[in-house]
């Protein structure tokens, strides 16, 4: 049986379609941030994780197959797009390290993929939310807690002398 078969036309469409949308969305993030994965890269893995996992749903169905296959399937995906973000992580001479939220959002988009494939789209939905507050507004939190902390660990405390 084929993915098309066991869920329709009209499913494998919508599961591809939003895997290109949200994985293109947060490359679109990273590339506008000047980073080196983009729209394209992320657009990519969301959509080959939301694929092979379509492709794995009628196996998992049919009596007779090992119930873990699809498991597998989705353990060897994070671990391979995983050794794909670790290729934007850089580090220079200084040993500033860069590209981590980069990677983090590859790693993320596979997921997100998967969860596609799956059609879950409350989870989708939720998570996608998350991942966009978190790349729109992690940066100026980030900036934030430095300034309040660095100013309370630069103030020599007072002991009433």
């Amino acid at each position: 049986m084929n993915p098309i078969d066991a869920i329709g036309i009209t499913q494998v469409c919508a599961r591809l379609i939003a895997a290109v949308l949200i994985g293109g969305g947060f490359g679109l993030n990273r590339e506008l941030h000047g980073k080196p994965a983009g729209l394209r890269t992320h657009a990519l893995v969301t959509l080959g994780a939301a694929l092979t996992t379509m492709l794995a749903l009628p196996l998992h169905a049919e009596a007779g197959l090992d119930p873990n296959v699809l498991g597998r399937i989705i353990q060897g995906l994070l671990t391979g797009v995983g050794f794909l973000g670790a290729g934007v992580i850089l580090r220079d001479p200084a040993g500033h390290v860069t590209g981590l939220t980069t990677a983090a959002t590859i790693w993320l988009c596979a997921g997100l993929g998967i969860v596609c494939g799956l059609g879950y789209w409350s989870l989708l939905f939720v998570a996608a939310a998350l991942v966009l507050a978190i790349l729109m507004f992690g940066r100026a939190i980030e900036l934030a807690a430095e300034r309040v902390f660095r100013r309370r660990s630069e103030t020599p405390p007072d002991h009433g002398v």
